[in-house]
């Protein structure tokens, strides 16, 4: 019987370090639009938000690709080809997760939960772009986009310039070292027809392009650093960021992707949390 550590691991929860970050930072520039007073009730009901929709858009994600998986000596070791969870259970797991992520913008605001069955219809519907489109990578990082700027309207109720640019800026980041993740199926995606950026146009183009996407996103941090309240703190954690949004593309080289998963999980985890924790600090301190 399936306990709750294998859907844990299922919808690989640690991986939550790259959107639930850049949702902080959204909730807490909502904060601060408003009267600067920490509503802790509003903050919970925003971590469970992320928590619930990105467990949806997983588990829903290794609910469709099941035979890939299946056939991907990569994958094969997942919770549902080695029978673990059963697709059945997988797919109740995603409609509770959906479920849950519905009712939970309903006690936040009216604008959340209207726009709730929207963000889900970008988080599940990026399970199905491989097989028709190369750019499945950008839908990925749409997806996870949404975290800063809902986070912020459950705050606000507004939108505004701000939130969005961190928004674009995860839209491109996630975007970026996705295309260097997905190296490791490049040989696979051909065979089974699957379309990505790597399978596309081969992994020296595509670590051009995964470069190309992370400049478009430190753009946005700039812009973000220019058009908010920052000041010094701000800056280091934008070179911080940086930094190892650098190293990663030095580690991975178009023959050798042995150390891909250090620059898929560590390093872009690493970015996140620290780059997050130094604007919100920004938000509280100046220098």
């Amino acid at each position: 019987m399936s306990g709750i550590k294998d859907y844990f691991s299922l919808v690989k929860v640690s991986h939550t370090i790259f959107s639930m970050p850049f949702a902080m930072i959204g909730f807490f520039l909502g904060v601060r639009e408003n009267d600067g007073t920490i509503d802790y009730i509003i903050l919970v009901l925003v971590i469970l938000a992320v928590l619930f929709a990105r467990n949806a858009a997983m588990g829903f994600n290794r609910f469709i690709d099941r035979e890939f998986d299946r056939k991907n000596p990569r994958t094969a070791i997942r919770e549902i080809p080695r029978a673990i969870i059963t697709p059945r259970s997988a797919l109740l797991f995603v409609i509770l997760n959906s479920i849950l992520f519905i009712a939970t913008t309903a006690f936040i605001n009216t604008l959340c939960l209207i726009l709730s069955p929207i963000a889900l219809l970008v988080v599940l519907g990026y399970s199905f772009t491989k097989r028709f489109t190369f750019l499945s990578h950008v839908f990925l990082g749409l997806g996870l986009a949404l975290a800063p700027i809902g986070a912020y309207l459950a705050v606000a109720g507004r939108f505004d310039l701000l939130p969005l640019l961190f928004s674009f800026c995860v839209l491109f980041w996630v975007a970026g070292f996705d295309i260097i993740y997905a190296l490791q199926d490049i040989d696979f995606d051909r065979r089974e027809k699957l379309k990505s950026i790597p399978a596309s146009m081969g992994a020296r183009n595509s670590l051009v392009l995964s470069v190309f996407f992370h400049l478009v996103a430190l753009f946005m941090l700039v812009m973000a650093g220019v058009t908010g309240p920052f000041d010094l703190i701000y800056w280091i954690g934008l070179a911080i960021f940086t930094l190892l949004v650098i190293y990663q593309h030095l580690i991975v080289k178009p023959t050798d992707f042995s150390r891909v998963n250090l620059a898929f999980a560590t390093l872009n985890g690493f970015a996140s949390i620290l780059f997050a924790a130094f604007v919100i600090a920004n938000l509280y301190m100046k220098w």
